[in-house]
Order: structure tokens, then sequence, then C-alpha cells
């Protein structure tokens, strides 16, 4: 039984940190792991031709603490993607994901992404042919519609096309994509969210997996899509207010409050960990940005977050730079969490 059974038959509900090219790579995720042990992560879209011509081991390996992971895949090409997952196979991952919600100009130049919304034939014929050879459970991750396609007619459809093919579970990005007139960035905010839409597509579809992806900022928003949803996908506000997800497991097994204040002594915990792992990859030939880079958005609303994010932009990108700095940048917060301040806007 896959856990999205599991989730089904259990009303057990999933947390998932979305995948975001250029952010959700494996340091980013080691990161993520250490503050919650129950969130599905996934890693960036992973382009089949890349897999299959590619340097796979930089572009598949993993820790095996990111457990569990899922490995997003972009493609059109049921022979390519199969090709990739039978590569990814040996590397161990959770899940595979197919990405059918991207609007990138990259994407759209190799039709896959969300222009693969316009047939969703072609998808559910993609879906069937990954099931076959997958290991593990195949998922779908789509906006509501494309362009001048109106959601609710075409969203029941493209869903029911990917029940009959297979797909283990659908994530639902609760936004149109325009492909034509509005940038990646713009397509993450200027379209407007339809979430009722969404949760229709839930309520009429009892027995399958479907989570929702959008404009969730907080944990007490993803806790109110749970009550409808059978899980919630966080992007951004998991990346640029990262200190957030230290709240997911408590709010799953309803044992703390959402938004509830996370002990200094597991913040501290967290530093020697990200230290140890810091000494790992500088060892290996990598830098100490690579790491911190993803922990910026640990402490917003906490006394000395910008003081924080100062010392890990300004001093860990330095050549040589040492894991001193990560324990200079802790030193700056006031990890007691008493003299909290508004949330400060994170650039990213």
């Amino acid at each position: 039984m896959s856990f999205y059974e599991t989730a089904l038959e259990t009303g057990r509900k999933i947390f998932a940190v979305a995948p975001m090219i250029d952010w959700t790579d494996r340091h980013c995720r080691f990161l993520h792991r250490q503050l919650s042990s129950d969130a599905l992560l996934y890693t960036e879209m992973v382009v089949a031709d890349a897999i299959i011509h590619g340097p796979r081991e930089r572009l598949l390996s993993f820790s095996a603490q990111e457990h569990p992971v899922a490995l997003q895949l972009g493609g059109s090409d049921a022979g390519k993607l199969c090709e990739a997952i039978r590569i990814a196979s040996d590397y161990g991952y959770d899940e595979i994901g197919l990405n059918v919600g991207c609007p990138s100009d990259r994407v759209q130049s190799g039709t896959f992404g969300a222009c693969l919304m316009r047939d969703p034939g072609h998808v559910a014929d993609l879906i069937a042919a990954m099931k076959k050879v997958s290991p593990v459970p195949v998922t779908v991750k789509c906006r509501i519609g494309i362009d001048d396609q109106e959601p609710r007619d075409v969203l029941p459809d493209f869903l029911a096309r990917m029940i009959g093919a297979g797909a283990d579970a659908i994530w639902i990005h609760a936004r149109k994509a325009w492909l034509q007139g509005l940038s990646p960035k713009e397509n993450r905010e200027i379209p407007p969210l339809d979430y009722d839409l969404v949760h229709r597509m839930k309520s009429e579809n009892p027995n399958v997996f479907v989570g929702i992806n959008g404009g969730i900022s907080t944990l007490e928003q993803a806790e109110s899509h749970l009550s409808v949803m059978d899980g919630v996908m966080l992007g951004r506000a998991a990346y640029q207010n990262t200190g957030l997800l230290a709240g997911v497991d408590a709010m799953l097994d309803g044992s703390r409050p959402a938004g509830a204040r996370t002990r200094e002594t597991d913040w501290m915990s967290l530093r020697d960990t990200m230290i140890a792992y810091a000494d790992e990859v500088i060892a290996s030939g990598g830098r100490l940005h690579h790491v911190t880079r993803h922990m910026v958005g640990l402490f917003q609303g906490y006394a000395g977050a910008r003081r924080f994010r100062q010392i890990l932009s300004s001093e860990a990108t330095k050549p040589g730079a040492g894991t001193e700095i990560i324990t200079a940048a802790f030193a700056a917060v006031d990890l007691s969490g008493n003299a909290e301040r508004e949330p400060e806007r994170i650039a990213g």
C-alpha cells in the first residue's frame, strides 16, 4: 500500500514542500527534513532528457535522511519519461511526479509543463506508461487550466482522465497559467486563486488523493485547507519563511496549535546539525553558501532575524568561509522568541 493509499484509508493528511527550480536542491531538502520528519519533499523539476544524457549522479543523488522524497519529472515523450524512471529507480525515490503546471519559456519550448494541459488525453497516456515502469506512486501536479480555458469546464475532465490512467495523486495549483503575456513569476501571483474549485474537485472524487497548492502562506491556512483536502503543498512560503516547517509535524498530529513557537533547544540542535552537514559539504568540495543560502528564511518574526540574514548573505558567500559563520548567525537571534516583532518580508 502506497503512502497515498494509506493517507486515504486512515485520514492522515500530507503536507508537501513544492518542487521549485533553483531552490529545492539536496541541501535545501536536508534542511527542510531537519525541521519536519513528516513533510513530503520534492526535487527541483528534472527533465527526462537530462537524466538520460546528463550527469545522473549530480541530478538524482540525495541523502537517505531526505525520505520521503519525490522526484518531479518534466517531459512529454512517454519513452523518455519511462527511461528516466528506470534510471531513477536505482536511487530510491518514494514518488515520481509529472510536471503539468510549470509555465516557463523553457518548458513551453519543450512542449511540456503547463502546456500539456491542452492535451489531457496525451497526459493520460504518459501517466499510464509511467505507471507500468514505476515501482513507486506516480502523481500529477497541474494548474486549474491555461490561457483561455474555462477551469470549471476543463479541470473535471482533466482529473477524470488522470484518475482513469491510474495516477496515485493529483496536486492542483489553484491558479490558471497564462502561457503568453505573463512571466513565470507573474503566473505565481496574478491569475486569481480559485480554492473553491479545487475543493469541489476533492468533494467530487472522495476516493482519490487530491492536494492543493498556490498562495498558501501560513500553517493556519494550510490547516484550514486540510479540513477539506487530502494534502496541502507550500512553495515560496516554505522557502522564504523556512521556520514554519518546524511546526508541520505537530500540526499534522494535533499535538500543538498551527504556528506555535519552536523551543530554543530545538533551534540549537538544528544549528549543530547544519554545522556538521556544512562541514561535510565543504570537505567534499562544496562551499558554505551552497548550504546557507537555503537558511536565510529561518527566523522570520524573531528579533535578530535581519542580522541573521545579513551574516549569511554577506559572510557565507566569501571564498573559504567556514561554519563559524553559522554559529555567528544563530548568535544574532533571540531564540527564546520573547522579543517577537512583526514578520519582515524576505527577499527571494
